[in-house]
């Protein structure tokens, strides 16, 4: 079994099996049509527990055979033009081959004496996004697995400075359309049921800023602490961004964390054309940024970013057999002093690469063209008197609902959209997200695919509005 153990004998029989691999991959990335099969759970999941994991193949070409049938062949390919659901991009070359290199290497990111030079490569990145976002000389961060990860840890910062005689008092603030990942970090954090505020947005999606001066002046009046505001740039359902100025002057008149959201904005830190959408971000006390939705990064590769890297101190523990404290009289740079994390991945290599391949302005011009398709997109659907289009994009999102021209019930139109968003992804010829929106059923493009085209959004939009009239028609059918 020795032979399979990655070392200096076993050279070429890695470079056999990854390139086998990689051919296999790419021969299926050249010639895959649609993104889904729309293969359901009911067939897929026997022929996967047929399979015994106590009786190995022996063969990479064999397990690859095998891999094909389970996992490749009907995989999501998020690199096809009519993925159009979540926020999952397409990934750079670039950034693909990095993750090959640091999953080969397996370099630990926690401590300098397993990772050397991917200690500094990380912090310099930090410091490149930092600067980015204008944070100032004082700001540090640290990579995580994501955007929960990410606002996990600068919630507990901010509940650590907010310095609360009782985690019963601490509110947060955040808009009503926000991540769920606020409020499931209040409850990891133990604050109370009532910990986090939700503030009304408008029509455009956007916290009220009266709303939000209202709440933080009732949370006074009532002696408690306000912890943190929660700013959105970008968030999940609508791409909106939240009015970051005129939070970070409310933020800074009642003593509050600002922290912004920006896991799937940030890629307008890199953007040419749009970048005045987020003005505002660089007066945060933290930042969430997501490289693997807006940067085209392979999952998983985020990052916090904080004003005050002393305020990482809230998150240091220090053990002997790992980072002793004498390390930091020592100079010596160990990322868990950081992290919520202790073993981590290089994920920042993949980012690395990429700025060092295609630079800033490549990213951002990616990122400008997906916001600029959601414009157009936007202009389709609010000419075609088939849809309800929530709200014009600020990002690359586009929300909205299919209204069949003879059918009024609110109940039906719901079922309508949802027979075709099941439909759709059963034919396998686009994948498409849904949410909810004052209670009716709603789709939703998210737009991250800079080969998507204006003609592959019509004929989505045509494919939607076909299978709901297929469901109305035959719920009329039954009906008499």
């Amino acid at each position: 079994m020795r032979s399979h153990l990655l070392n200096d004998l076993t050279a070429e029989h890695y470079r056999r099996s990854v390139t086998e691999g990689v051919e296999r991959v790419a021969a299926k990335l050249a010639t895959t049509d649609r993104p889904f099969t729309g293969v359901t759970v009911d067939a897929l999941a026997p022929a996967i527990d047929a399979i015994d994991l106590d009786r190995p193949l022996h063969d990479t070409s064999a397990v690859l055979d095998e891999l094909e049938d389970v996992y490749l062949r009907d995989a999501v390919y998020f690199h096809h033009p009519r993925y159009l659901a979540h926020l999952n991009c397409p990934v750079v070359i670039p950034a693909v081959l990095g993750e090959a290199v640091l999953s080969a290497v397996n370099s630990s990111l926690d401590t300098w004496d397993q990772s050397a030079g991917g200690t500094l490569i990380e912090r310099k990145l930090i410091d490149w996004t930092t600067a980015r976002i204008g944070l100032g000389e004082a700001a540090d961060g640290v990579f995580t697995s994501g955007g929960t990860q990410s606002n996990l840890q600068a919630l507990l910062l901010a509940r650590e400075e907010a310095k609360a005689e009782s985690l019963a008092d601490l509110r947060i603030f955040a808009s009503e359309v926000s991540h769920f990942s606020v409020k499931k970090s209040a409850k990891l954090l133990g604050l109370g049921p009532d910990a986090v505020v939700s503030v009304p947005v408008g029509t455009d999606k956007r916290m009220q800023t009266v709303a939000l001066a209202r709440e933080l002046e009732r949370c006074a009046q009532e002696g408690l602490v306000p912890m943190a505001v929660v700013a959105t740039a970008g968030t999940t359902d609508f791409g909106s961004i939240d009015p970051l100025p005129e939070i970070a002057e409310l933020c800074e008149q009642y003593g509050v964390w600002m922290h912004v959201d920006a896991a799937y904005g940030c890629g307008l830190l890199a953007s040419l054309r749009h970048r005045d959408r987020i003005a505002g971000i660089e007066r945060a006390d933290s930042v969430t940024v997501d490289y693997h939705k807006s940067f085209f990064q392979p999952v998983s590769s985020s990052a916090v970013l904080v004003r005050d890297a002393a305020t990482l101190r809230h998150a240091t523990y220090h053990a002997e057999y790992l980072n002793p404290r004498r390390m930091v009289q020592e100079r010596i740079p160990n990322q868990v002093d950081k992290s919520l994390q202790t073993t981590r991945r290089f994920d920042a290599l993949k980012l690395w690469m990429t700025l060092r391949t295609m630079g800033a302005d490549g990213i951002g011009e990616l990122f400008d063209e997906v916001c600029d398709l959601a414009a157009e997109g936007w202009k389709l659907l609010a000419a075609d008197p088939r849809y309800d289009v929530v709200v014009q994009p600020s990002l690359s999102t586009l929300v909205f609902r299919y209204i069949p021209a003879a059918v009024t019930d609110p109940a039906e139109i719901d079922r309508a959209n949802l027979y075709a968003r099941k439909a759709l992804s059963a034919s396998g010829d686009a994948v498409v997200a849904g949410t909810k929106v004052g209670g009716r059923h709603y789709l939703k493009f998210t737009l991250l695919n800079p080969e998507t085209t204006t003609a592959d959004i019509a004929a989505v939009l045509d494919l939607i509005a076909g299978h709901a009239e297929q469901y109305l028609g035959e719920s009329l059918d039954r009906a008499s």
